[in-house]
């Protein structure tokens, strides 16, 4: 198979787990039975839009209203449920004029109503009313510092939620007088449903877990305020029942691009949808697994597909980052591990198209990456050094670049070994 076409497969392979996320296909079939009176839309992600189109689609008959809020240019055009933009990764004004909103219709439904609540990645930011002894201000400072922190998302998240009015489930419990179900779309390692957007509407069984090493890896760059807070025992959340359904989740994703790379002859080996760590350490890791299959066929002969999700990390230090993202970062540090090996090539890809802060999803490796990148007057290797892994794949015309898909099921990468 030429190098193009190589190519070309990789990235009907990636698109292949992106459409198995697309909610406008999947989400009629995991809707509750119809309210007797209203069903009330709230919710907040990437994804959230295109649920929204879904619900009324499926729903024509039925009494809508209510709002989503999605990140600027993540929107969808829909009829009955208002589409609300915030910023992300970083919170803005208009993060809070939507939890407001939320809150309110939340508040407003009645026992015969259904609050449905469309939440997915990305809602953490869009969704963000801070404790009333902080100011958005302190919130803004502490999510640039988790942004650049390392921690997982989960780390991330139990900090979040403590310093939020509407995190954790607090957003349900405004809707006490009525039935809520959340329908789910999962850009979390493990699936765990109070991590999607920080849990608005699902209570986390760790309010009252010691997370004291956590505020210790932030510290002493923490606001006061937000110090403070933390430092405080949390108030415990009241019980209350929880229906929530996952509709998509990085596992369908794998699955779907494993069956995309059967039909072209490929054996798939899913590796695992909950891959963390720095994305540099899981690039030269997964390249040892590369070789191994390539030279000894374990832990499986070639022609193989070696496909992973989750969500790895970037740790920022000190020095200013060139344009990079987890994805190319990961990439990067594989074709350096590979040494130019020349049965390997490799993908990977943010699904809801955005690596990071930037414009691509994420790029493509060949067996010829790193002598065309020489070639073109780049250094890999100081290119990794600095965070700028998506200057490199641009210049060498790699990137995969699919603009906001709407949806997000976390990463997804493909090793070939051919």
């Amino acid at each position: 198979m030429a190098t193009n076409q190589t190519k070309q497969l990789l990235r009907d392979i990636f698109a292949a787990g992106v459409a198995r996320a697309d909610p406008r296909q999947i989400l009629a079939s995991y809707l509750p039975e119809q309210p007797r009176g209203r069903c009330i839309v709230i919710g907040a992600g990437k994804a959230s839009a295109a649920m929204a189109q879904a619900v009324e689609s499926a729903w024509p008959d039925v009494p809508i209203e209510g709002a989503v809020v999605v990140p600027y240019e993540h929107g969808a055009p829909t009829k009955r449920i208002r589409v609300l933009e915030a910023s992300h990764p970083v919170p803005d004004e208009n993060s809070v004029d939507a939890a407001l909103q939320m809150i309110s219709l939340a508040e407003s439904a009645g026992p015969d109503d259904l609050v449905l609540a469309l939440v997915s990645g990305g809602g953490s930011s869009l969704l963000t009313l801070p404790d009333p002894r902080l100011s958005l201000a302190d919130k803004i400072a502490v999510n640039k510092l988790l942004l650049k922190s390392g921690l997982n998302i989960s780390q991330m998240n139990q900090i979040r939620r403590r310093l939020s009015a509407v995190k954790g489930g607090r957003l349900a419990l405004a809707a006490r007088g009525a039935r809520v179900v959340t329908l789910l779309i999962s850009d979390i390692p493990g699936d765990t449903p109070h991590d999607i957007a920080s849990g608005p509407t699902v209570p986390a069984p760790d309010t009252d877990k010691d997370i004291s090493h956590v505020i210790g890896q932030l510290e002493p760059k923490l606001p006061e305020s937000a110090r403070d807070l933390l430092r405080k025992h949390p108030v415990p959340m009241p019980d209350f029942d929880v229906d929530y359904r996952m509709i998509a989740t990085p596992r369908m994703a794998l699955e779907a691009a494993a069956s995309a790379a059967r039909e072209a002859g490929i054996t798939p080996l899913i590796l695992g949808d909950a891959l963390e760590g720095e994305a540099r350490e899981a690039g030269t890791l997964m390249a040892g697994i590369a070789t191994s299959a390539s030279l000894h066929g374990y832990p499986v002969k070639a022609p193989v597909l070696l496909l992973s999700g989750g969500e790895t990390t970037v740790t920022i230090g000190s020095r200013q980052p060139g344009r990079g993202g987890r994805n190319t970062e990961f990439l990067l540090a594989l074709a350096l591990a590979l040494r130019g090996r020349d049965n390997i090539f490799a993908f990977a890809g943010d699904t809801d198209g955005i690596d990071g802060t930037e414009d691509a999803a994420g790029a493509i490796i060949t067996p010829d990456t790193l002598a065309r990148a020489e070639e073109a007057g780049l250094d890999p290797r100081q290119m990794l050094a600095s965070h700028d892994s998506y200057s490199l794949f641009s210049q060498l015309e790699d990137l995969i670049v699919t603009g906001p898909t709407l949806t997000n099921v976390n990463d997804l990468r493909g090793i070939l070994v051919l």
